[in-house]
């Protein structure tokens, strides 16, 4: 993408809520493409324990790129994006604001090639995890 500066931001998505898309929306607007890395299924799995995820990837992809905001979605198995974003080499990566430095995976080498590493404010209230701790018990 020669010329275009790209924007780089992952997470599992695994129930799309107001929070993501405000982190995505306002990374979208760093740069000219927005890419975004989902965890597969087992690597999910493995990050939250099984029941999860709640959307299998190829949903949470799909309803990725139907938001204006998502330029490409990108699937890694992994348990970090770190591959992926030194295969695509982003221009920006952008995390939560619960990120400390040093603590945003592939931060480092984004920086080593003279990118820029952003951390986005949450969106109080809202978070996957939270959300389907308040779905009542499936034996309802």
């Amino acid at each position: 993408m020669s010329g275009r500066s790209i924007v780089f931001t992952n997470g599992c998505f695994d129930i799309l809520h107001r929070g993501h898309v405000t982190l995505l929306d306002a990374a979208r607007a760093m740069g000219d493409c927005l890419v975004v890395g989902i965890n597969s299924d087992d690597s999910v799995r493995r990050l939250k324990g099984e029941g999860r995820p709640l959307s299998g990837q190829e949903d949470r992809a799909y309803v990725l790129l139907g938001l204006r905001s998502v330029d490409y979605v990108t699937v890694f198995d992994e348990d970090t994006p770190l591959e992926a974003i030194e295969a695509l080499e982003p221009d920006v990566l952008v995390k939560g604001a619960e990120y400390g430095s040093g603590e945003i995976v592939g931060e480092d080498f984004v920086l080593s090639m003279g990118g820029r590493v952003e951390r986005i404010e949450m969106v109080k209230g809202y978070s996957s995890s939270g959300m389907i701790k308040k779905m009542p018990p499936k034996d309802l």
